[in-house]
C-alpha cells in the first residue's frame, strides 16, 4: 500500500464533525429524555424562545435547516403542544409560529441545560482558548461552502 500523508484524524472537516458529535451527544440526551425531542425540533424550540413568533422559513435561514425537517419539527412541535401556528392575514401559505406556555417552559428548562452544559464542556479549555475556538467557529459557520469546491 503506498505511503499517504493525508491523515483524517487532523482533517479540519472531519475534526469539526467529530467534535460536534461528541459536544452534542450529552446535551441531545437530555432534550430527548425530558421532551422527547429531536435535534431539529430543539433547534424549531430555540429560535422560537430567542426571537419570539417566526415563519418556518425564518427559522430555515437563521438555522440552515431544510424546509422539509423544519416542517417535520413544526408538525411535532404542534401536536404536543409546545408552539401554535398562526396563518397570515395576506398570505395563507405563510403560518407564523409562537411558543405555548408550555413551549416557553420546555425552552426555558433546556436554555438552562444548556447554559450549564456549555459552561462544562468549555472547563476542558482555557478561557482564552474558547475564546478563540469560538471566534474561528463562528467565522468558518459564515463562509460561503461554494467558495471550497
Amino acid at each position: 500500500m503506498p505511503t499517504d500523508n493525508f491523515e483524517l484524524e487532523e482533517f479540519l472537516p472531519y475534526l469539526l464533525n467529530q467534535s460536534a458529535e461528541v459536544s452534542s451527544l450529552a446535551f441531545q440526551q437530555v432534550y430527548k429524555d425530558r421532551y422527547g425531542m429531536l435535534r431539529t425540533e430543539w433547534r424549531v424550540l430555540f429560535h422560537l424562545g430567542l426571537y419570539g413568533s417566526m415563519t418556518a422559513s425564518e427559522i430555515g435561514g437563521r438555522a440552515r435547516l431544510h424546509k422539509t425537517k423544519i416542517s417535520r419539527a413544526v408538525q411535532r412541535l404542534a401536536e404536543r403542544r409546545f408552539l401554535t401556528r398562526t396563518k397570515d392575514k395576506t398570505d395563507r401559505r405563510v403560518e407564523h409560529l409562537a411558543l405555548t406556555a408550555q413551549g416557553e417552559a420546555a425552552y426555558k428548562d433546556l436554555r438552562e441545560t444548556a447554559r450549564q452544559y456549555e459552561d462544562k464542556l468549555l472547563s476542558v479549555l482555557t478561557p482564552q482558548e474558547g475564546t478563540v475556538l469560538r471566534k474561528a467557529l463562528l467565522k468558518l459557520s459564515q463562509v460561503d461552502p461554494g467558495r471550497f469546491t
